[in-house]
């Protein structure tokens, strides 16, 4: 007999799928989280700027750098690759492929020692690229798995098991750094290992979504040129960008707002360590309790948002952005900072489902992976303007990191201003054909 939850999960659902279909996709959320959280966020990016580059003064403009120019080669090759996977139905067989080679390249990672930078800034820029890219592909099955009004709820799911999975890959990372600390070991010989724990629960976490999730995409008919049908899609929806002007006003919302959250998930654990005087140990603990506090805001506030809507719950997330940035600012000891940690948990998980929902909610149907890839794009761009700006100013400041982040607060502020001339009903009627 169904219970009451079997039957809120299944109108959740789009027609046909299955709710296990549902959970393999938020599996790799699950998955792919552990390389977001261990090698941007928490370990890697700390052990670039004080072993490999030496705390130079141009150290974190060199992490922000190597993340810019993979961000770039997203940027310049997301929306072929989701017109592409829209054509040929391809979104599946892309994913493998990203996968892999996300998993292999944070695997070379640990080959990074002190004073590799060449080597460093090569694998960051590989493996990122494939993390983003894989990103994208995953986030366009979202419309096909949901209804349109219950994005939201299901994107929560994906974006709360995310957070779990970055608390499992952290914690793991954690037991094992904890017990190399006690026998002596320092950073250099410590990280590698954490780096291979990481790529190994990405292979295993990811499997269910390649085992059980459908390809509902139908391939177009008349395809020959591959490279030349990509390209005319995404022609053929720039030169169509006046019927969704909602859904472009947002993606360029979205650049200013997630320039924000990309500078403070990029750099969290360098601030934490070269601001705040956190060791290794205390930044990972710091950043497992955030994943906490994302995983539960992004599973309440997927529900919340149906409800509230997209746009007011995206407007309360980013002025709880602005604060934790003030504070961060203001900041002196470590209790304060905890608190910001907290504010930035609920946050962060909230923001992302709500974002990513509005972009699916906004998009037309039959070209979900080619906006998706926009979405992408946009979420790129921002990863390049925010932490680029922060660790250019730093290098101008020598090292002033407090200047950095309160600079950071004006992504949200510029945010917020374009949010506030959104129409999203509007932009709704659009993307389903009908009359503006």
């Amino acid at each position: 007999m169904k219970t009451e939850g079997d039957e809120t999960k299944a109108g959740s659902l789009a027609q046909g799928v299955r709710p296990r279909e549902v959970w393999s996709w938020a599996m790799y959320d699950f998955a792919n989280s552990g390389y977001s959280t261990v090698v941007i966020t928490a370990v890697f990016n700390a052990y670039f700027v004080a072993e490999v580059a030496g705390r130079a003064p141009w150290a974190t403009f060199a992490w922000t750098a190597a993340l810019a120019v993979s961000y770039l080669l997203i940027v310049l090759t997301a929306p072929v690759i989701g017109a592409y996977a829209d054509a040929h139905a391809a979104k599946k067989r892309l994913l493998a492929l990203t996968t892999g080679g996300c998993i292999l390249f944070t695997a070379g990672l640990a080959m990074v020692g002190t004073g590799d930078l060449a080597l460093g800034v090569a694998l960051v820029i590989l493996s990122n690229f494939f993390f983003g890219t894989g990103e994208n592909l995953v986030a366009a099955f979202l419309p096909e798995i949901a209804r349109g009004e219950k994005l939201g709820r299901v994107s929560g799911w994906g974006w709360s098991l995310g957070y779990l999975g970055g608390i499992v890959a952290l914690g793991a990372c954690l037991a094992y750094i904890t017990r190399a600390q006690e026998q002596g070991a320092t950073a250099g010989e410590f990280v590698p290992g954490a780096m291979l724990i990481t790529a190994g629960i990405f292979a295993l976490a990811s499997l269910p979504v390649f085992l059980f999730l459908r390809e509902r995409a139908v391939p177009s008919t008349g395809v020959h040129d591959v490279l030349n049908t990509a390209f005319a899609r995404v022609a053929d929806t720039l030169g169509h960008a006046r019927l969704y002007a909602d859904l472009w006003r947002f993606l360029i919302c979205l650049v200013f707002y997630q320039a924000g959250i990309q500078t403070v998930i990029t750099l969290a654990a360098v601030y934490a360590q070269e601001a705040m005087g956190f060791t290794t140990r205390d930044t990972i603990f710091l950043i497992l309790v955030v994943n906490l506090t994302a995983a539960a805001g992004a599973f309440a506030f997927g529900h919340v948002q149906d409800r509230l809507g997209h746009v007011r719950m995206l407007a309360l997330t980013l002025c709880g952005w602005l604060l934790a940035v003030v504070l961060a600012w203001m900041a002196e000891g470590a209790a304060l900072f905890w608190v910001v940690a907290n504010i930035v948990g609920l946050c962060l998980g909230s923001s992302q489902s709500a974002g990513r929902a509005l972009v699916g909610y906004l998009s037309p149907p039959a070209r979900t992976a080619e906006f998706f890839g926009l979405w992408g794009l946009a979420v790129k761009l921002s990863a390049i303007l925010g932490p680029l700006t922060y660790g250019a100013i730093t290098w101008l400041t020598h090292g002033n990191h407090r200047v950095a982040m309160l600079f950071t607060g004006l992504f949200f502020v510029t945010g917020l201003a374009i949010l506030a001339t959104l129409d999203v009903a509007r932009g709704r009627r659009a993307a389903l054909g009908d009359p503006i």
